[in-house]
């Protein structure tokens, strides 16, 4: 039932990337609840500040953050020292390599770490640190690089450590080696082996943990970096103490410096090879420029770490949610629930879970989120559940860490609002009704993206209107699963590659042998696609499709 509800809500032929973006908006609820800008100060500044007015004079809204540190959303606030500190920098002239020893020192003294550098965000300190483990500082293999040749071009990574960013350190083409299970990390390293990359979190402290590899890897001389990008600056650092050689760090996270500038802790010797692979320096870190402003505000936001009260934080953002939690439940039906534990090291902070009936009150958890982030002022929720007409049980999740004095007011009495006076939302549209069109076989399908093709192809079983089958891409498969009503069809597959996985949802009509519609490309967009049916040829390992009886 939940993917016939799907089904009914397809994005129509045509739609543009805006408009898929905003599907399901509930458009018509922009004017059904009343703005209340005028009622709060946050609200008033919200929309009315210098900053507003800024990005509305070239048509972009601002928001209050009410879901954590996402770069999608711009990260975190600067502190004021931070900002002060930036425009402070900006007004000097310096020589770039005594600024980084200067800032090395600095965090050294700070952190207890043997020296520091700041990065054009954590993903460049990945990227520094592997072109120095790969060409140290030899001008010449710093040149060559991204040509292996003659260099170490292996980098280890236990598979938990996977991930979307360790695009980062394959950037400079070299061959990641997985590591599953403890008795494969010792054959894992040879004489090809450049680094050790470990994603901070869960497993990290398991039994392929950074003790566990970083006691194997110093028997081999290999350095190992520990991505801490959300996690809180632990002083004096856990990884290190652990035994990795260096940590990196995102600056605009919870440590709140610039957006646009990350932390690399760790071995004094690495450190300097990794910050004359970057800019200024003419080496493949070049395009990965930070710059004084940057450094200086980072150097900053280090600093203020260790000064702030990290405790008054803390219950700060407990009464925020509890003055949310306070406003919301005066609406009957409605309960929340304060998820206070402290574990773990990334987007450490307490949060909010607000649940109801949709059928009881009239509105569902999506349908409260995608009104808030339509109408003024503008606020981004942590997560949201229950959709129309059968998974009507709903909730909202609200993250105070990057919220800011004034906003939990506004998001108590927007939800509030939105709870207590819903406007009338419709079911979907049913589904046609009748016999489906039968699309068993395989298909060649061609996928039109916003700039340049890609044919694909799709083996489809079917049975009554529920199907299932394989997207093959240009270079992964995977599974995938869908239904049709009479021509409608949809079908969703996930294909893992690398660190991560590219998600496809194809909506669309069938004509015959031929289909036709649109693909959510999730982060990457939309895309038209159209399709053939050809005769079928089952690959190895692929059971033939199977037509209705």
């Amino acid at each position: 039932m939940m993917l016939k509800s799907a089904l009914s809500q397809w994005p129509k032929p045509g739609s543009s990337r805006r408009e898929l973006f905003r599907q399901g908006a509930l458009l018509t609820l922009a004017g059904a609840l009343p703005a209340i800008g005028e009622t709060t100060n946050r609200a008033t500044m919200s929309t009315t500040s210098p900053s507003a007015e800024l990005y509305r004079s070239i048509g972009v809204r601002t928001l209050i953050n009410a879901k954590g540190t996402f770069t999608i959303i711009t990260g975190s606030e600067t502190l004021p020292e931070v900002k002060q500190a930036m425009d402070e920098a900006s007004r000097s002239y310096v020589q770039m390599d005594e600024l980084m020893d200067g800032v090395g020192k600095a965090l050294a003294e700070l952190t207890g770490a043997e020296w520091g550098i700041v990065t054009a965000g954590c993903c460049a300190a990945l990227t520094h640190t592997t072109s120095a483990c790969l060409a140290g500082t030899n001008p010449e293999r710093m040149q060559r690089l991204p040509d292996l040749t003659g260099l170490k071009s292996e980098v280890i990574i236990p598979a938990y450590s996977r991930n979307v960013y360790d695009h980062a350190i394959r950037m400079l083409g070299v061959k990641i080696v997985e590591v599953n299970e403890p008795s494969e990390l010792e054959g894992a390293f040879n004489e090809r082996t450049a680094m050790v990359y470990i994603l901070g979190g869960p497993g990290d402290d398991g039994p392929l943990g950074t003790r566990v590899i970083s006691e194997v890897a110093k028997r081999h001389g290999v350095p190992v970096i520990v991505d801490a990008a959300a996690e809180i600056l632990t002083i004096p650092n856990v990884h290190l103490q652990r035994g990795a050689t260096a940590v990196a760090y995102s600056g605009g996270k919870c440590i709140r410096g610039p957006q646009a500038a990350g932390l690399l802790l760790g071995e004094k010797n690495l450190l300097q090879a990794a910050w004359a692979n970057s800019a200024p320096h003419h080496a493949f870190g070049r395009s990965l420029k930070v710059g004084k402003e940057e450094i200086m505000g980072m150097l900053t936001a280090a600093q203020m770490w260790k000064k702030r009260d990290h405790a008054a934080e803390w219950k700060q953002w407990q009464g925020w949610l509890q003055e949310v939690s306070t406003s919301v439940k005066r609406v009957p039906g409605v309960t929340t629930t304060m998820h206070d534990a402290e574990e773990g090291l990334s987007n450490r902070s307490p949060r909010l879970s607000i649940a109801w009936d949709g059928s009881q009150l009239g509105i569902t958890g999506e349908e409260v989120s995608k009104l808030l982030l339509d109408t003024e002022p503008r606020i981004v929720l942590g997560g949201a559940k229950g959709a129309r007409p059968d998974a009507m049980a709903s909730s909202l999740s609200i993250t105070p860490y990057m919220m800011m004095p004034g906003d939990a007011k506004v998001v108590a009495e927007r939800i509030y609002a939105a709870l207590s006076k819903p406007p009338k939302i419709e079911n979907p549209e049913p589904l046609p009704q009748g016999e489906p069109a039968m699309v068993a076989g395989q298909w060649e399908v061609r996928i039109d993206f916003d700039r340049g093709s890609a044919v694909h192809t799709v083996l489809i079983e079917q049975r009554g209107t529920e199907l299932e089958g394989t997207h093959h891409g240009e270079y992964v498969s995977g599974d995938l699963h869908g239904a049709i009503a009479v021509n409608l069809i949809r079908f969703r597959s996930s294909q893992r590659i690398q660190g991560t996985r590219l998600s496809y949802d194809f909506t669309g009509t069938v004509d015959g042998d031929k289909m036709a519609g649109n693909v959510n490309l999730g982060e990457y967009g939309a895309a038209k696609w159209s399709a053939q049916r050809h005769e079928y040829k089952a690959p190895r390992g692929i059971i033939r499709p199977v037509r209705p009886a």
